[in-house]
């Protein structure tokens, strides 16, 4: 009766990882309990979702090494795992709210975000290879595109591609605050797509800087983004609050890889409650100001959830 914040499932959005082949399902060593799917067995978890009442997720794809090039051609290819999975998912689904991942990094040979010329990200040739993989996406039947780049000028760039194109109605949920974090590496692991040469600290936010997140959301805000995302959340509250504060669109985080990976190995050792500290964490995410959370611990809350129906 008189808690201020609560957890909804519907604050929720499930990153799940799609990968070749069939009948495959395997976990990621560094991140228990989550799993690299092919398509037929992703169908099958999704539908395992939607009677836990788990309705929007993420998807995420890991392409195999002879697919990927310098500029992420296979990103905007119409038969394209990714891309078939989607129409497959919205076909087979279509009450799941899916939302895409817009980056190169999946699909480059270098490993980054952007187009790699010289050794250095160059920005504006990147923002015609994105643009291209949000329109297949929006074409297969995204619902919320997710550019997870952190070029200047992609969501801009991408919302008048969509308008367009006629997809007015596909949201742009943007990385807008996406720190240069140690705590990316098991989602790393999950994709094989750490660079292959130097970081991502030229294109991903400074740790230490606050103000940055405001200017990077006034950007977004203004060049049309319907969500504002800070990534990661648990080491961010103070930047999830910022902008909560300061933007009347919704405020997303992203609880990472190495959140949950933390979590689930203290629980383990026996050293923490990783049910409890589930709950605590995503209340406190809550409370600092997002209305959606990007969280391993999706599935899991759903079942907490519906433990004593």
């Amino acid at each position: 009766m008189i808690a201020e914040t609560n957890v909804q499932l519907d604050n929720l959005i499930f990153p799940l990882f799609l990968t070749e082949g069939v009948n495959f399902k395997n976990e990621v060593t560094s991140m228990p309990g989550i799993y690299r799917y092919s398509q037929d067995t992703l169908l099958k978890e999704l539908e395992n979702c939607l009677q836990l009442g788990l309705n929007k997720i993420c998807l995420f794809p890991a392409i195999a090494d002879e697919k990927k090039d310098p500029i992420a051609s296979e990103s905007y290819n119409p038969e394209g795992l990714y891309t078939s999975t989607i129409k497959q998912i919205k076909s087979t689904f279509p009450e799941i709210i899916l939302m895409t991942d817009v980056a190169m990094d999946p699909y480059s040979s270098d490993g980054h975000d952007g187009l790699v010329r010289g050794g250095e990200i160059v920005n504006d040739e990147t923002l015609h290879i994105l643009g291209k993989m949000a329109l297949a996406q929006a074409r297969a039947g995204a619902d919320i595109i997710g550019p997870s780049d952190m070029m200047d000028g992609r969501v801009g760039y991408i919302r008048e591609l969509l308008d367009d194109e006629g997809f007015s109605n596909v949201s742009i949920m943007s990385y807008t605050a996406k720190y240069a974090s140690a705590f990316y590496g098991p989602f790393r692991d999950a994709l094989d797509s750490a660079p292959k040469n130097g970081d991502k600290k030229t294109y991903q936010m400074n740790p230490a800087n606050k103000k940055e997140a405001i200017l990077e959301a006034e950007l977004d805000f203004q060049e049309g983004a319907d969500f504002l995302m800070v990534k990661p959340a648990l080491a961010y509250l103070d930047v999830i609050k910022l902008l909560s504060d300061n933007f009347e669109i919704p405020i997303a985080a992203y609880q990472v890889s190495g959140e949950y990976a933390m979590t689930k190995a203290a629980a383990q050792n026996g050293w923490l409650d990783g049910e409890e500290i589930m709950l605590e964490t995503l209340l406190s995410i809550r409370r600092a100001g997002a209305s959606a959370i990007l969280t391993y611990f999706a599935k899991e809350f759903a079942q907490w959830v519906n433990k004593d129906k």
